[in-house]
C-alpha cells in the first residue's frame, strides 16, 4: 500500500469539511484531500429539503441542498480533490489516515488532519423504552431519508417523542405528506428545539406539544399499534396514574445527536464529557499536536451557518499550523459555574483574541453572563432569554487574560 502524503486529510464532506477545505484552498493550502464515506458530498444537508439555513452565512434563506452546492461548487472550482465512498477506518496519533475506497485501502500521512466527521441519532436502545420492538419506530433522520431521499412514506398516525428540531422539522413534513401527527412529546420541562420551529412546524400546524411527558410503553408484533405516555417528575420518573394510550402506526424518535467520534479515540484524542466532542484549545486543536475538530463532532450546532463559520475559523489555524509548526500553548483552562452545559474551547493560551460558545443547561430571562478571572469580571453580557436550544457566543480579547489561572463563566 503506498503511503500517500498531504498537506491536510480532511475526514467528512459535510458543511464543515466542505468549508475548511475551501477556506484553506483560498490561505495557500493547495495539498488537500477530503474523505467522504457517503456516494455524494454535503453530509446530512441532502435530505434537508426544508429552508431556513444560509440565513447567517449568506444573508438569505436556503434550502439544505442549495446551501451544501454553494460549497461543493467552491471545491470544484478550486480543484480540491475529493474522494467519496471512501470510509476511514483508522487514524493515529502520528496523523496517519487509513481508508477504505472502492480502488481499495489509501493509507494518508499527513501535516494536519481536520475531523469533520458530524454525528449520529441517539436511538431507542439509548433511552431504554420498555415495550415491544416492532416495525414502525424509527429515527427522525431515518424517516426525513426515506421520505425526502427515497420518496417512500413511513406511516400514517405518528406521534413524535423529542422535540428536537429534526423531530419538529418532520412533524410538519409528515402533515404535509398526510400523515395524521397527533402530538409531540418532550421528557424535559421546557422544549429542546429553536422557537422558530415550534412556531412554524408545530404552532402553524395545529400539533400539540406536551412538555414532561415520555413513552413508557411501545405496543404491537409485526407492526407498531400504539403508545403509552405517562407524565414524568423532577427527576423524569413516570408519576404513576397519569398513563394514557395513544393508537399510532409510527413513532418518530427525536431524543439528540451524538457526535461520531470513535475515530477521535483511535487518535488518542481526548473527549469532553459534556460535549461527547473533542477537548480543544481556541485553535481548535485536541490535545493530540495536528489534529483539529469542527462542526458537529465537536459540539452540536442548531444551525448550519454556525457550523460553517466554525470550520472556516479552525482552517485559519490548521494553516498556521501548517506553515509554521507549533501553535501557542493552551494552559488557561475554562470552567462553568453548574448552570452551563458546556464552552468550547476548553482552554486558551491568552496570545490571541477568540469566540466561546457555550450552551445553558436550563431556560433563563434576564440572566447575565460573567467571564471571570482571579475574582476580576473580564466581560459582562447582558441576554434577555438564554435557552438550551440556541448557542450563546461571545467574542473574547486573549490579551485579557494575563496570568495562567484558570478562567470560569458564570449566569447570574
Amino acid at each position: 500500500m503506498t503511503v500517500i502524503k498531504k498537506d491536510v486529510v480532511i475526514i467528512g464532506g459535510g458543511s464543515a469539511g466542505l468549508a475548511a477545505a475551501v477556506q484553506l484552498r483560498k490561505k495557500g493550502i493547495s495539498d488537500i484531500v477530503i474523505l467522504e464515506r457517503e456516494k455524494q458530498l454535503g453530509g446530512i444537508l441532502r435530505q434537508c429539503i426544508h429552508d431556513g439555513f444560509g440565513l447567517a452565512r449568506f444573508k438569505e434563506a436556503l434550502s439544505g441542498p442549495e446551501y451544501s452546492q454553494r460549497f461543493i461548487d467552491e471545491v470544484e472550482k478550486l480543484g480540491i480533490e475529493t474522494i467519496t465512498d471512501a470510509t476511514v477506518i483508522d487514524i493515529t496519533s502520528e496523523k496517519k489516515v487509513i481508508a477504505a475506497s472502492k480502488s481499495g485501502l489509501l493509507e494518508y500521512e499527513a501535516k494536519a488532519v481536520v475531523l469533520t466527521m458530524g454525528c449520529r441519532e441517539r436511538t431507542r436502545g439509548a433511552i431504554s423504552i420498555p415495550g415491544t420492538r416492532p416495525s414502525g419506530v424509527y429515527n427522525a433522520g431515518v424517516a426525513q431519508a426515506y421520505i425526502n431521499l427515497h420518496n417512500t412514506m413511513v406511516g400514517k398516525e405518528v406521534i413524535i417523542l423529542g422535540s428536537g428540531d429534526i423531530g419538529m422539522i418532520m412533524a410538519r413534513r409528515m402533515t404535509l405528506e398526510g400523515a395524521k401527527v397527533k402530538a409531540v412529546f418532550e421528557i424535559q420541562p421546557y422544549p429542546s428545539g429553536l422557537p422558530r420551529n415550534i412556531e412554524q412546524c408545530l404552532n402553524d400546524y395545529n400539533i400539540p406539544l406536551y412538555l414532561s411527558h415520555t413513552i413508557t410503553k411501545i405496543k404491537g408484533h409485526s407492526r407498531l399499534e400504539g403508545i403509552t405516555v405517562s407524565k414524568v417528575d423532577e427527576n423524569f420518573r413516570p408519576i404513576p396514574g397519569t398513563e394514557k394510550d395513544y393508537a399510532c402506526d409510527t413513532l418518530i424518535l427525536s431524543v439528540g445527536l451524538i457526535p461520531e467520534n470513535e475515530l477521535s479515540l483511535s487518535a488518542g484524542v481526548e473527549l469532553d464529557n459534556r460535549t461527547k466532542g473533542a477537548i480543544v484549545d481556541e485553535n481548535y486543536q485536541t490535545n493530540v499536536e495536528g489534529i483539529f475538530a469542527a462542526g458537529n463532532v465537536l459540539q452540536v450546532h442548531d444551525l448550519v451557518d454556525f457550523v460553517s463559520i466554525e470550520a472556516e475559523a479552525l482552517s485559519e489555524s490548521v494553516a498556521d499550523y501548517v506553515n509554521k509548526g507549533k501553535l501557542s500553548e493552551c494552559c488557561i483552562n475554562i470552567t462553568t459555574d453548574s448552570n452551563i452545559n458546556h464552552t468550547i474551547p476548553q482552554k486558551i493560551s491568552g496570545a490571541k483574541d477568540f469566540k466561546l460558545s457555550m450552551r445553558v443547561r436550563k431556560p433563563f430571562k434576564n440572566c447575565e453572563i460573567h467571564v471571570i478571572q482571579n475574582d476580576e469580571v473580564i466581560k459582562t453580557v447582558k441576554l434577555k432569554k438564554a435557552i438550551p436550544a440556541e448557542m450563546i457566543q461571545i467574542k473574547l480579547e486573549g490579551a485579557k487574560f494575563k496570568s495562567p489561572d484558570d478562567i470560569k463563566v458564570v449566569v447570574r
